[in-house]
């Protein structure tokens, strides 16, 4: 400990004499409370349960010294009482023969060893004279002197239990205080050079709160929701943490000022959150609330490392749906928590930081009581650990869902039965925009467009937009083709077959990526910790993708994918990948990682990979394979999608959507005669009365011409809406580029492309000047801005992706205000 807190320290001496004080003080003590619990807990993130089953073991020890007859408390409490005789110096009543400890523990609570009348071994004056004092007090005072005194032994225990010097002087220190409290019965308080709660500020919880709003206020509500929940997961851990001794951290940090500023952290944080914890006769605070920057920074790396750990051990033990939030979205949190916390001018160290949060999410902040108190401990629900294989067989639709339902035949069209079919139904007639279409209609179509002898002639043959994996799915359906998942093992044994199938693609690799050695390519292959997804056609293998899963990363990375020559164009890449795809999102991996040649760039593109990557750096920099004149491309996975299956349903989807659109026109195409009311001197007439206008689809009310009104668009609008949007959009993290006009000094050819410039200076003007008449005006502006920038920059610019970022969300804040039309 540092020089300013001497007074919280002991020397060897005096613990020494605390032991044997205390021994004398717990004797009788221990003899109540055999089996009461240590107030330490497992380091690190282990020991949860530990942790809780010690808490509810103290609380029913409480409770079961709570329900003792009176004279029973007073006995317990005598221990703890100074003598009442005149001049009499004796702080607590000592047994008279010291009981051995074997014997001590064996003794049951409803045999007290003592009685009124004993003397005190110290004093010589019998027990009642240490209790005259507390005969006359309330039941609620006399217990919670009683748990002050159980919190003394359980401190004491700890104390002998601890092996550090550092945290043996702290127990040590709130040993006294608490049996000088008991001793002057008042409330314990704990002043000195550690100061009071809170330490900081900001405290890391109103920071990682100010960092969910800061990063994250653009996304949608559910995706923000997740970033919330993340957040509220990483300070219950924190709340809960047990961090490393400053003995340890000495072996790990050479300054000796950081050591020493860890040192009253620890202090601090022993003395007021962790102890009071086990020990509610103290005043106990949460740590993310009383401590800031200091602390975070100073735990946080080590914190997160032991934290991800855990979790990857337990991984296999986790419902899917936490495996995903947890292993997949939890590092990016994580890695952009990390540099927030160590950058010198992140604003959400700002004591006057004040982010306003958009209306759809304040709902969510002011109802911060929906998520329950440990919660995180339910990711380590039990499990089994499959992961243990050298060949896997897959079939097209084979991912699981929750509850491990395939999802193959539930997501095809063609399934009307069921509630699944049902739901599938009202999603159809949605999207064909006629919420009144029955499920009798829908189940027509679907039969019609089963119909072997639906789709006749050319079109049935020569599809014009027939998918690129059409003919690879026909003969799989076949049994021409079959996908396995391969690999080698030097752990187990590995089939012939297995073997054989490696070497095929060995060579198959070889004949089609000519830059690659031999020795690399088998390097790779035969590694334990690579796979292939094998494409096998008459016994012998055509085609793979080669990949190794980075588990604790979250990602696949994509080594090699060929075909070869001879079979190229059948569509067989795009099935192989749409197969890997499927295998993935099964093993709960949702991120794929490749770096492309200039010539597979195209192929990867059509496969749904960008080079947009969206994975924060360093959760891959380090572990994959970094090639020269290749190109990062990154594609991120629906665990939702069947992709084996996804170009079916889409197709299925839309002839569905025809065929509706088809009965509506043949419904509506009957022509009315003209109107001949007018021509009678009726000078208007009820919209609804037009022949046929129903039929259309019109209702009443819906149409923006409804009931003779002008068009809603065309109303003049919510000028204050106008405002806020235009405030928020200029707010945003991505439109520093079009703040003001293009300086023609610093870019001297823009205005020569660019003949209609805008930017959301100009707009704020227009504003203030009540140009915007209508919203279209207004939207027409803010559009000007994206386009003119994707005009100009080319789409690997950072200008180019800010237009595109912030355009989403212009449009989510137009829909916010009610200011959008589709």
């Amino acid at each position: 400990m540092s020089e300013e807190m001497s007074d919280i320290t002991m020397t060897s001496t005096e613990a020494d004499s605390s032991q044997a004080h205390g021994h004398e003080g717990t004797s009788s003590a221990n003899t109540d409370d055999a089996g009461s619990s240590s107030a330490t807990t497992p380091t690190g993130t282990e020991g949860q349960a530990s942790r809780q089953s010690n808490l509810q073991r103290i609380q029913q020890r409480k409770q079961q010294v709570f329900n003792w007859p009176n004279n029973k408390k007073l006995l317990k409490l005598a221990i703890y009482s100074a003598c009442q005789t005149a001049d009499c110096t004796c702080s607590g009543w000592k047994t008279p023969v010291p009981q051995p400890a074997a014997k001590v523990n064996a003794r049951n609570d409803n045999q007290p060893q003592a009685t009124f009348n004993d003397p005190c071994r110290h004093c010589g004056h019998i027990l009642e004279n240490h209790v005259t004092q507390l005969q006359g007090l309330p039941v609620n005072e006399v217990n919670r002197l009683l748990g002050a005194v159980v919190d003394v032994e359980n401190i004491f225990t700890s104390m002998h239990r601890e092996d550090d010097h550092d945290t043996k002087r702290v127990y040590y220190y709130l040993f006294k205080l608490l049996r000088k409290c008991i001793l002057t019965r008042t409330q314990p308080r704990i002043e000195g050079p550690l100061g009071q709660p809170p330490f900081e500020r900001p405290s890391i919880a109103k920071a990682i709160t100010s960092f969910v709003l800061y990063k994250f206020q653009a996304l949608p509500q559910r995706e923000w929701q997740t970033m919330y929940d993340l957040a509220k997961m990483f300070l219950h851990c924190f709340n809960h943490w047990n961090f490393e001794t400053p003995s340890v951290r000495k072996l790990q940090v050479s300054n000796p000022e950081d050591i020493s500023a860890y040192q009253i952290n620890y202090t601090r944080w022993l003395v007021f959150c962790h102890v009071p914890a086990f020990c509610d006769s103290l005043p106990h605070y949460d740590t993310s609330l009383v401590f800031g920057r200091t602390l975070l920074r100073a735990v946080f790396k080590s914190v997160c490392r032991q934290l991800m750990d855990k979790c990857h051990s337990e991984r296999d033990r986790m419902p899917p749906e936490k495996r995903v939030l947890v292993l997949t979205h939890f590092p990016r949190f994580l890695a952009l928590l990390e540099d927030e916390i160590f950058s010198a001018n992140s604003p959400i160290w700002d004591p006057e930081y004040k982010q306003v949060p958009p209306t759809h999410l304040q709902a969510i902040l002011e109802n911060k009581t929906t998520g329950r108190r440990g919660e995180f401990e339910r990711v380590t629900a039990s499990g089994d650990s499959k992961d243990g294989f050298t060949t896997v067989s897959l079939s097209a639709g084979s991912v699981k869902q929750d509850g491990g339902l395939k999802r193959g035949a539930e997501s095809r069209c063609d399934d009307t039965s069921g509630s699944n079919a049902k739901r599938r139904r009202g999603e159809v007639a949605g999207a064909a925009g006629a919420d009144d279409v029955g499920d009798r209609t829908v189940a027509d179509i679907v039969a019609t467009i089963n119909d072997p002898n639906y789709m006749c002639g050319p079109d049935a043959l020569f599809q014009m937009q027939a998918p690129r994996d059409e003919a690879a799915k026909s003969e799989e359906q076949r049994k021409l083709i079959e996908f396995h998942v391969i690999g080698n093992s030097l752990t187990g044994p590995v089939n012939k077959q297995t073997m054989l199938w490696l070497i095929g693609l060995h060579n198959v690799f070889s004949h089609q990526l000519p830059e690659m050695t031999k020795e690399y390519i088998s390097q790779l292959v035969f590694d334990p910790k690579h796979k292939t997804l094998a494409l096998i056609k008459e016994g012998r293998p055509i085609g793979g993708i080669c990949f190794r899963t980075f588990r604790a990363q979250g990602f696949s990375e994509i080594v090699f994918c060929a075909v070869t020559s001879n079979e190229q164009v059948k569509g067989y890449g795009t099935h192989l990948m749409n197969h890997l795809k499927d295998y993935h999102i099964r093993t709960n991996i949702l991120h794929f990682l490749t770096f492309a040649d200039e010539f597979a760039i195209g192929y990867f593109k059509k496969q749904g990979f960008s080079k947009d990557i969206k994975l924060p750096r360093a959760m891959y920099q380090g572990y994959i394979k970094d090639y020269e004149g290749a190109t990062l491309m990154h594609c991120e996975l629906n665990p939702r999608i069947v992709y084996t299956q996804f170009t079916s349903v889409i197709r299925k989807q839309k002839e569905i959507v025809k065929k509706l659109i088809d009965m509506r026109q043949k419904e509506v195409r009957k022509i009315h005669p003209g109107l001949t009311c007018f021509k009678e001197g009726v000078r208007s007439i009820p919209v609804e009365s037009i022949p046929g206008l129903r039929e259309t689809g019109w209702r009443s009310g819906a149409g923006p011409m409804s009931s003779g009104r002008a068009l809603e668009s065309d109303a003049e609008p919510d000028v204050a809406a106008l405002r806020n949007v235009l405030q928020a959009v200029k707010n945003h993290a991505a439109a520093w580029p079009f703040l003001k006009p293009v300086d023609k000094s610093e870019v001297p050819d823009y205005y020569d492309h660019i003949k209609y410039p805008m930017d959301l200076r100009t707009m704020g003007e227009r504003l203030k000047a009540r140009y915007y008449v209508s919203k279209r005006l207004f939207i027409a502006d803010m559009t000007r801005i994206f386009t003119n920038c994707r005009l100009y920059n080319s789409p690997d610019t950072d200008y180019y992706r800010c237009a595109n970022g912030l355009e989403k969300y212009f449009q989510s804040k137009m829909k916010e205000v009610g200011l959008w039309d589709k």
